[in-house]
Protein backbone atom coordinates (compact mmCIF):
# COMPACT_ATOMS: atom_id res chain seq x y z
CA UNK A 1 0.00 0.00 0.00
CA UNK A 2 1.53 3.26 -1.35
CA UNK A 3 0.24 6.60 0.52
CA UNK A 4 1.38 9.70 -1.52
CA UNK A 5 3.48 12.67 -0.93
CA UNK A 6 1.71 15.81 0.38
CA UNK A 7 -0.09 18.18 -2.08
CA UNK A 8 0.40 15.51 -4.64
CA UNK A 9 -2.09 12.14 -5.22
CA UNK A 10 -2.00 8.68 -6.64
CA UNK A 11 -0.99 10.24 -10.07
CA UNK A 12 2.17 10.52 -9.30
CA UNK A 13 3.34 7.10 -8.24
CA UNK A 14 4.32 5.83 -12.10
CA UNK A 15 7.88 5.37 -10.57
CA UNK A 16 6.42 2.73 -7.95
CA UNK A 17 3.66 1.36 -10.01
CA UNK A 18 6.02 1.29 -13.29
CA UNK A 19 8.66 -0.42 -11.23
CA UNK A 20 9.01 -3.74 -12.54
CA UNK A 21 10.62 -4.94 -8.74
CA UNK A 22 7.54 -3.85 -7.44
CA UNK A 23 5.16 -4.41 -9.37
CA UNK A 24 6.06 -8.29 -10.37
CA UNK A 25 6.55 -9.28 -6.95
CA UNK A 26 3.71 -7.58 -4.79
CA UNK A 27 0.33 -6.21 -5.30
CA UNK A 28 0.02 -2.72 -5.25
CA UNK A 29 -2.64 -0.46 -3.72
CA UNK A 30 -2.62 3.54 -3.80
CA UNK A 31 -5.90 5.69 -2.41
CA UNK A 32 -6.14 9.92 -2.90
CA UNK A 33 -6.26 11.20 0.88
CA UNK A 34 -10.03 12.75 1.63
CA UNK A 35 -8.43 16.44 0.52
CA UNK A 36 -6.73 15.76 -2.65
CA UNK A 37 -7.12 14.03 -6.20
CA UNK A 38 -10.51 12.05 -6.93
CA UNK A 39 -11.49 11.74 -3.31
CA UNK A 40 -14.49 13.97 -2.17
CA UNK A 41 -15.37 15.30 1.41
CA UNK A 42 -16.84 18.11 3.46
CA UNK A 43 -13.77 20.40 4.62
CA UNK A 44 -13.35 19.77 8.32
CA UNK A 45 -11.62 21.63 10.94
CA UNK A 46 -11.37 18.40 12.67
CA UNK A 47 -8.99 16.84 10.03
CA UNK A 48 -5.72 15.24 12.02
CA UNK A 49 -3.48 12.36 10.97
CA UNK A 50 -5.54 9.90 13.20
CA UNK A 51 -8.60 10.06 11.19
CA UNK A 52 -6.50 9.84 7.71
CA UNK A 53 -5.56 6.43 9.78
CA UNK A 54 -8.92 5.85 10.30
CA UNK A 55 -9.88 6.62 6.47
CA UNK A 56 -7.03 4.20 5.42
CA UNK A 57 -8.52 1.33 7.98
CA UNK A 58 -11.60 1.79 6.50
CA UNK A 59 -10.98 1.39 2.83
CA UNK A 60 -8.28 -1.74 3.42
CA UNK A 61 -12.17 -3.01 5.59
CA UNK A 62 -13.93 -2.29 2.65
CA UNK A 63 -11.85 -4.29 0.18
CA UNK A 64 -11.56 -6.96 2.29
CA UNK A 65 -7.21 -6.69 1.62
CA UNK A 66 -4.69 -8.76 3.85
CA UNK A 67 -2.10 -7.35 5.74
CA UNK A 68 -0.37 -4.65 3.77
CA UNK A 69 3.34 -3.34 3.75
CA UNK A 70 3.15 0.42 3.84
CA UNK A 71 5.32 2.70 1.82
CA UNK A 72 4.63 6.23 3.07
CA UNK A 73 5.96 9.12 0.84
CA UNK A 74 6.70 12.23 2.98
CA UNK A 75 5.69 13.85 6.15
CA UNK A 76 1.58 13.62 6.02
CA UNK A 77 2.26 9.65 4.72
CA UNK A 78 4.36 9.03 7.30
CA UNK A 79 2.09 10.53 9.85
CA UNK A 80 -0.89 8.59 8.53
CA UNK A 81 1.02 5.31 8.68
CA UNK A 82 2.63 5.19 12.19
CA UNK A 83 -0.74 6.04 13.75
CA UNK A 84 -2.25 3.65 11.37
CA UNK A 85 0.21 0.66 12.17
CA UNK A 86 -0.50 1.55 16.14
CA UNK A 87 -4.48 1.42 15.97
CA UNK A 88 -4.33 -1.35 13.02
CA UNK A 89 -1.46 -3.74 13.87
CA UNK A 90 -3.26 -6.98 12.26
CA UNK A 91 -3.38 -4.80 8.81
CA UNK A 92 0.05 -3.70 8.50
CA UNK A 93 2.92 -5.91 7.53
CA UNK A 94 5.86 -3.95 7.61
CA UNK A 95 6.53 0.05 7.25
CA UNK A 96 9.04 1.94 4.88
CA UNK A 97 9.02 5.70 5.90
CA UNK A 98 10.68 8.36 3.40
CA UNK A 99 11.75 11.82 4.69
CA UNK A 100 10.89 11.80 8.33
CA UNK A 101 9.60 15.28 9.28
CA UNK A 102 10.42 16.91 12.59
CA UNK A 103 7.46 16.34 15.31
CA UNK A 104 6.58 19.65 15.49
CA UNK A 105 6.23 21.73 11.94
CA UNK A 106 9.48 24.05 12.53
CA UNK A 107 8.77 28.20 12.85
CA UNK A 108 10.50 28.77 9.43
CA UNK A 109 9.11 26.25 7.33
CA UNK A 110 5.61 27.10 9.01
CA UNK A 111 5.75 30.76 8.03
CA UNK A 112 6.88 29.84 4.76
CA UNK A 113 4.66 27.47 3.68
CA UNK A 114 1.54 29.24 5.01
CA UNK A 115 2.53 31.99 3.00
CA UNK A 116 3.20 30.77 -0.17
CA UNK A 117 -0.14 28.72 0.00
CA UNK A 118 -1.82 31.80 1.39
CA UNK A 119 -0.41 33.90 -2.20
CA UNK A 120 -1.04 30.66 -4.46
CA UNK A 121 -4.98 30.78 -3.32
CA UNK A 122 -5.20 33.93 -3.70
CA UNK A 123 -3.36 34.83 -6.93
CA UNK A 124 -5.52 37.44 -9.24
CA UNK A 125 -3.71 36.49 -12.69
CA UNK A 126 -1.37 33.62 -14.02
CA UNK A 127 1.72 35.46 -13.43
CA UNK A 128 1.26 35.49 -9.95
CA UNK A 129 -0.19 32.29 -9.72
CA UNK A 130 3.02 30.84 -11.37
CA UNK A 131 5.24 33.04 -9.25
CA UNK A 132 3.59 31.14 -6.28
CA UNK A 133 4.10 27.69 -7.67
CA UNK A 134 7.83 28.46 -8.98
CA UNK A 135 8.67 29.66 -5.40
CA UNK A 136 7.12 26.84 -3.28
CA UNK A 137 8.85 24.21 -5.56
CA UNK A 138 11.97 26.19 -4.87
CA UNK A 139 11.45 25.82 -1.50
CA UNK A 140 10.54 22.02 -1.69
CA UNK A 141 12.85 21.18 -4.28
CA UNK A 142 15.73 23.57 -4.19
CA UNK A 143 17.07 25.65 -6.73
CA UNK A 144 18.71 22.59 -9.14
CA UNK A 145 15.07 21.38 -9.92
CA UNK A 146 14.35 19.86 -13.53
CA UNK A 147 12.41 22.45 -15.67
CA UNK A 148 10.67 19.29 -16.86
CA UNK A 149 9.23 18.39 -13.69
CA UNK A 150 8.58 21.85 -12.67
CA UNK A 151 5.87 22.56 -15.90
CA UNK A 152 4.63 19.04 -14.77
CA UNK A 153 4.07 19.66 -10.56
CA UNK A 154 2.59 23.50 -11.50
CA UNK A 155 0.40 22.14 -14.60
CA UNK A 156 -0.83 19.51 -12.03
CA UNK A 157 -1.86 22.19 -8.97
CA UNK A 158 -3.29 24.63 -11.86
CA UNK A 159 -5.92 21.85 -12.59
CA UNK A 160 -6.44 19.69 -9.49
CA UNK A 161 -6.02 22.25 -6.62
CA UNK A 162 -6.64 26.31 -8.27
CA UNK A 163 -7.44 29.22 -6.05
CA UNK A 164 -11.60 28.00 -6.18
CA UNK A 165 -10.46 24.57 -4.40
CA UNK A 166 -8.45 26.72 -1.91
CA UNK A 167 -10.77 25.14 1.37
CA UNK A 168 -9.32 21.82 0.79
CA UNK A 169 -5.79 23.17 0.12
CA UNK A 170 -5.86 25.36 3.62
CA UNK A 171 -7.15 21.97 5.09
CA UNK A 172 -4.52 20.00 3.95
CA UNK A 173 -1.71 22.28 5.16
CA UNK A 174 -3.71 23.07 8.31
CA UNK A 175 -3.08 19.01 9.07
CA UNK A 176 0.68 19.58 8.00
CA UNK A 177 1.78 22.35 10.03
CA UNK A 178 -0.69 21.85 13.13
CA UNK A 179 0.42 18.16 13.98
CA UNK A 180 1.03 16.93 17.33
CA UNK A 181 3.82 14.41 17.98
CA UNK A 182 3.34 10.80 19.39
CA UNK A 183 3.30 10.34 23.18
CA UNK A 184 6.99 7.99 23.56
CA UNK A 185 4.92 5.08 25.22
CA UNK A 186 2.92 5.52 21.28
CA UNK A 187 5.87 5.00 19.47
CA UNK A 188 6.67 1.78 21.76
CA UNK A 189 3.38 0.62 20.38
CA UNK A 190 4.40 -0.37 16.73
CA UNK A 191 5.86 -3.33 16.40
CA UNK A 192 6.20 -3.91 12.65
CA UNK A 193 9.83 -3.99 11.24
CA UNK A 194 10.81 -0.53 9.85
CA UNK A 195 12.47 0.75 7.02
CA UNK A 196 13.34 4.68 7.13
CA UNK A 197 14.75 6.59 3.84
CA UNK A 198 16.07 9.69 3.99
CA UNK A 199 17.08 12.31 1.49
CA UNK A 200 20.80 13.12 1.63
CA UNK A 201 20.01 16.83 0.83
CA UNK A 202 16.77 17.03 2.30
CA UNK A 203 17.40 20.58 4.49
CA UNK A 204 13.59 20.45 5.54
CA UNK A 205 13.33 17.38 7.18
CA UNK A 206 17.61 16.62 8.23
CA UNK A 207 18.89 13.14 9.11
CA UNK A 208 18.42 13.80 12.97
CA UNK A 209 14.46 13.29 12.43
CA UNK A 210 14.47 9.87 11.35
CA UNK A 211 17.50 9.12 13.37
CA UNK A 212 14.93 10.18 16.63
CA UNK A 213 12.45 8.54 15.78
CA UNK A 214 14.55 4.86 15.08
CA UNK A 215 15.39 5.69 18.60
CA UNK A 216 12.31 5.80 19.70
CA UNK A 217 10.27 3.28 18.14
CA UNK A 218 11.74 0.56 21.23
CA UNK A 219 9.03 -2.01 19.80
CA UNK A 220 10.49 -2.72 16.54
CA UNK A 221 12.73 -5.85 17.08
CA UNK A 222 16.39 -5.61 16.04
CA UNK A 223 15.16 -1.72 15.58
CA UNK A 224 15.04 0.17 12.51
CA UNK A 225 16.92 0.76 9.83
CA UNK A 226 17.82 3.98 8.22
CA UNK A 227 18.94 4.28 4.71
CA UNK A 228 20.19 7.61 3.62
CA UNK A 229 19.59 7.89 -0.59
CA UNK A 230 22.50 9.86 -2.31
CA UNK A 231 22.12 13.13 -3.19
CA UNK A 232 18.23 13.27 -2.96
CA UNK A 233 16.27 15.43 -1.16
CA UNK A 234 12.37 16.24 -0.65
CA UNK A 235 9.85 14.68 -2.61
CA UNK A 236 12.55 11.73 -4.02
CA UNK A 237 9.81 9.46 -4.61
CA UNK A 238 8.69 11.69 -7.99
CA UNK A 239 12.49 12.03 -8.71
CA UNK A 240 13.29 9.17 -11.01
CA UNK A 241 16.97 8.44 -10.17
CA UNK A 242 15.98 9.03 -6.53
CA UNK A 243 12.75 7.01 -6.72
CA UNK A 244 14.44 4.40 -7.89
CA UNK A 245 16.88 3.89 -5.24
CA UNK A 246 14.26 4.04 -3.07
CA UNK A 247 12.06 1.57 -4.93
CA UNK A 248 15.28 -0.77 -4.90
CA UNK A 249 15.71 -0.35 -1.07
CA UNK A 250 12.19 -1.47 -0.20
CA UNK A 251 12.01 -4.55 -2.25
CA UNK A 252 15.38 -5.73 -0.37
CA UNK A 253 13.90 -4.74 3.12
CA UNK A 254 11.07 -6.79 2.20
CA UNK A 255 12.83 -9.93 0.84
CA UNK A 256 14.29 -10.07 4.36
CA UNK A 257 11.00 -10.15 5.38
CA UNK A 258 8.24 -13.55 5.82
CA UNK A 259 6.27 -13.87 3.13
CA UNK A 260 2.40 -12.29 3.70
CA UNK A 261 -0.33 -14.02 2.03
CA UNK A 262 -2.77 -11.94 -0.58
CA UNK A 263 -6.12 -13.66 -0.27
CA UNK A 264 -8.73 -11.25 -0.49
CA UNK A 265 -10.54 -13.27 2.43
CA UNK A 266 -13.61 -11.06 4.48
CA UNK A 267 -12.86 -10.19 7.96
CA UNK A 268 -14.00 -12.17 10.35
CA UNK A 269 -14.81 -8.92 12.78
CA UNK A 270 -17.54 -6.93 10.83
CA UNK A 271 -15.89 -3.00 10.01
CA UNK A 272 -18.07 -1.47 12.91
CA UNK A 273 -17.06 -3.82 15.65
CA UNK A 274 -13.69 -3.14 14.31
CA UNK A 275 -13.13 0.28 14.52
CA UNK A 276 -15.34 0.49 17.63
CA UNK A 277 -12.33 -2.04 19.11
CA UNK A 278 -9.78 0.81 17.62
CA UNK A 279 -11.61 3.78 18.95
CA UNK A 280 -11.38 2.23 22.70
CA UNK A 281 -7.89 1.39 22.17
CA UNK A 282 -6.96 5.12 20.89
CA UNK A 283 -9.08 5.85 23.95
CA UNK A 284 -6.61 4.08 26.12
CA UNK A 285 -3.57 5.54 24.54
CA UNK A 286 -4.48 8.96 24.33
CA UNK A 287 -6.50 9.27 27.14
CA UNK A 288 -9.38 10.97 25.18
CA UNK A 289 -12.37 9.04 27.18
CA UNK A 290 -14.96 11.15 25.66
CA UNK A 291 -14.35 9.61 22.05
CA UNK A 292 -15.33 6.31 23.06
CA UNK A 293 -19.37 7.18 22.70
CA UNK A 294 -18.60 8.74 19.10
CA UNK A 295 -19.83 7.28 15.86
CA UNK A 296 -16.99 4.46 14.78
CA UNK A 297 -18.09 4.38 11.17
CA UNK A 298 -16.83 8.15 10.95
CA UNK A 299 -13.57 8.98 10.96
CA UNK A 300 -13.27 11.74 12.21
CA UNK A 301 -14.57 10.23 15.46
CA UNK A 302 -10.50 9.66 16.01
CA UNK A 303 -9.44 13.35 15.69
CA UNK A 304 -7.47 13.61 18.37
CA UNK A 305 -7.55 17.91 18.04
CA UNK A 306 -8.41 20.14 20.94
CA UNK A 307 -11.46 21.86 20.60
CA UNK A 308 -9.71 25.11 20.21
CA UNK A 309 -7.48 23.61 17.45
CA UNK A 310 -11.00 22.49 15.64
CA UNK A 311 -12.29 25.45 15.65
CA UNK A 312 -9.29 27.85 14.95
CA UNK A 313 -8.92 25.33 11.78
CA UNK A 314 -12.93 25.64 11.03
CA UNK A 315 -12.66 28.91 11.16
CA UNK A 316 -9.67 29.09 8.98
CA UNK A 317 -11.45 26.46 5.92
CA UNK A 318 -14.57 29.01 6.34
CA UNK A 319 -12.58 32.47 5.48
CA UNK A 320 -10.41 30.32 2.78
CA UNK A 321 -14.53 29.47 1.29
CA UNK A 322 -15.25 33.14 0.73
CA UNK A 323 -15.48 34.06 -2.77
CA UNK A 324 -14.34 30.99 -4.21
CA UNK A 325 -16.46 30.32 -7.00
CA UNK A 326 -15.26 33.99 -8.04
CA UNK A 327 -11.43 32.97 -7.84
CA UNK A 328 -9.06 33.24 -10.46
CA UNK A 329 -9.10 30.37 -13.34
CA UNK A 330 -6.10 29.52 -14.37
CA UNK A 331 -6.91 26.87 -17.21
CA UNK A 332 -8.11 27.61 -20.76
CA UNK A 333 -11.50 27.15 -22.55
CA UNK A 334 -10.09 23.56 -23.38
CA UNK A 335 -9.84 23.00 -19.38
CA UNK A 336 -5.72 22.86 -19.66
CA UNK A 337 -3.10 25.18 -18.48
CA UNK A 338 -2.62 27.66 -21.24
CA UNK A 339 1.12 27.37 -21.20
CA UNK A 340 4.27 26.07 -19.18
CA UNK A 341 4.81 27.95 -16.49
CA UNK A 342 9.25 27.89 -18.07
CA UNK A 343 7.77 29.49 -20.96
CA UNK A 344 6.36 32.58 -19.19
CA UNK A 345 8.35 35.82 -18.75
CA UNK A 346 11.53 35.64 -16.59
CA UNK A 347 12.01 39.65 -17.03
CA UNK A 348 10.51 40.60 -13.82
CA UNK A 349 12.29 41.71 -10.86
CA UNK A 350 11.13 39.03 -8.80
CA UNK A 351 12.05 36.39 -10.85
CA UNK A 352 15.77 35.53 -9.12
CA UNK A 353 18.77 33.16 -10.26
CA UNK A 354 19.76 29.94 -8.55
CA UNK A 355 22.14 31.97 -6.09
CA UNK A 356 18.77 33.70 -4.67
CA UNK A 357 19.67 37.38 -6.67
CA UNK A 358 17.12 38.61 -8.50
CA UNK A 359 19.36 41.20 -10.67
CA UNK A 360 21.98 37.78 -10.96
CA UNK A 361 21.12 37.08 -14.70
CA UNK A 362 20.83 40.44 -15.46
CA UNK A 363 23.09 42.49 -17.83
CA UNK A 364 23.45 46.08 -16.97
CA UNK A 365 25.89 47.50 -19.82
CA UNK A 366 23.76 49.10 -23.03
CA UNK A 367 22.95 47.20 -26.01
CA UNK A 368 25.55 48.69 -28.01
CA UNK A 369 28.13 47.94 -25.32
CA UNK A 370 27.25 44.52 -24.55
CA UNK A 371 27.50 43.57 -28.79
CA UNK A 372 23.96 42.06 -28.31
CA UNK A 373 20.50 43.57 -29.49
CA UNK A 374 18.05 44.15 -27.09
CA UNK A 375 14.97 42.20 -28.22
CA UNK A 376 11.92 43.83 -28.83
CA UNK A 377 9.34 43.68 -26.17
CA UNK A 378 5.56 43.23 -27.09
CA UNK A 379 3.20 44.89 -25.16
CA UNK A 380 1.83 43.15 -22.61
CA UNK A 381 -1.90 43.40 -20.86
CA UNK A 382 -1.99 44.11 -16.99
CA UNK A 383 1.78 45.28 -17.12
CA UNK A 384 2.05 45.48 -13.54
CA UNK A 385 3.47 44.58 -10.68
CA UNK A 386 2.84 40.69 -9.22
CA UNK A 387 0.84 40.96 -6.15
CA UNK A 388 3.02 38.16 -3.61
CA UNK A 389 0.02 38.28 -0.87
CA UNK A 390 -3.63 38.27 -2.27
CA UNK A 391 -4.99 39.95 1.31
CA UNK A 392 -8.40 37.77 2.35
CA UNK A 393 -9.66 40.98 3.42
CA UNK A 394 -10.15 44.59 2.64
CA UNK A 395 -7.86 45.91 5.27
CA UNK A 396 -5.22 44.13 4.59
CA UNK A 397 -5.02 46.07 0.71
CA UNK A 398 -2.55 48.14 2.46
CA UNK A 399 0.14 45.50 2.52
CA UNK A 400 -0.13 45.26 -1.11
CA UNK A 401 2.85 46.47 -1.72
CA UNK A 402 4.83 45.27 1.28
CA UNK A 403 6.89 42.32 0.50
CA UNK A 404 7.43 39.86 3.60
CA UNK A 405 8.86 36.73 4.64
CA UNK A 406 11.36 34.01 2.85
CA UNK A 407 10.89 36.31 -0.31
CA UNK A 408 11.61 39.12 0.79
CA UNK A 409 14.95 37.80 1.23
Amino acid sequence: MILHPVFLDTTWLDSQFGDPRLYRNYNLIAFDMRTVGRSTCQPSGKHDSWVDAADLALCHQKLHLPPCHIFALEALAINCALRFAILFPEMCASLALCNVPSPLEQRWTYNTLEELVHSWCYSEDLESLEHAATELLHFLLGPDRDLDLQDQLVAHWEKVIPPKRRPWVIETLSVLINRIPLEPELYAQVKQPTLILHGERNEICPRKHSEALAAKLTGVENGAVIYTVRGAATFLSIIPGSASIANQTFTKFLQRLPAVKSEIVAPQMSISDRMKEALERQSALVGKKDITSLDPLCPLSFSCLTEEAAQKQAELIAEYSKGRFSAFDPLGPDGRPPRKVSQGKSEHWFQSGKDGLSVAATNFLPAERSGKQEPERPPRNNDRETQLVKPSSPAAALDKYIIKGPMAK
